[in-house]
């Protein structure tokens, strides 16, 4: 197997985790918030109640655009775009809107675990978008002799 084939295949298969994962929490954001996250949030004070509805919101935007960028990526893998249209801005993962620290350590724990739980998602996803523009290191075929080599052992 080629250096360049074992790398696409361990894209994929990150591609793929992140998709699963993303999708996972996306449905059990949408499961508690529009489940017993209105009970915990109606029991809530006035101001509070809309601190815990633009969380929602906060989880909501920040799963839909790490979705968004990985069908891209699948798209990418496809054939289906090219890496350069990949690489546009409108395509580029979407900003995660900032959530205020005071309000996250009121609400209440689920609801708080899913806001910081996107939080965290959408900056793995982010470093690998970033990651996306630093320039390849091409090693020689000596070099990856001796990187295989030294991972054996």
């Amino acid at each position: 197997m080629s250096h360049t084939s074992e790398r696409d295949d361990f894209q994929r298969k990150l591609i793929d985790a992140l998709y699963v994962e993303a999708m996972a929490m996306a449905e059990g954001a949408r499961g508690y918030f529009d489940g017993i996250g209105r009970q915990e949030r109606d029991a809530l004070d006035p101001v509070l109640r809309v601190g815990f509805s633009c969380e929602s919101l906060k989880v909501t935007t920040r799963l839909m655009h790490i979705i968004a960028w990985i069908l891209t990526q699948r798209a990418v893998e496809a054939g289906e775009l090219q890496w350069t249209e990949a690489r546009d801005p409108v395509r580029r993962l979407g900003a995660s809107p900032e959530s205020d620290a005071t309000v996250l350590a009121k609400l209440p724990p689920h609801a708080a675990a899913l806001a910081h739980g996107s939080i965290e998602l959408h900056r793995r996803v982010e470093r690998l978008d970033q990651m996306a523009d630093e320039p390849a290191i091409v090693l020689s075929p000596v070099q990856a002799l001796q990187a295989r080599l030294g991972k054996a052992f």
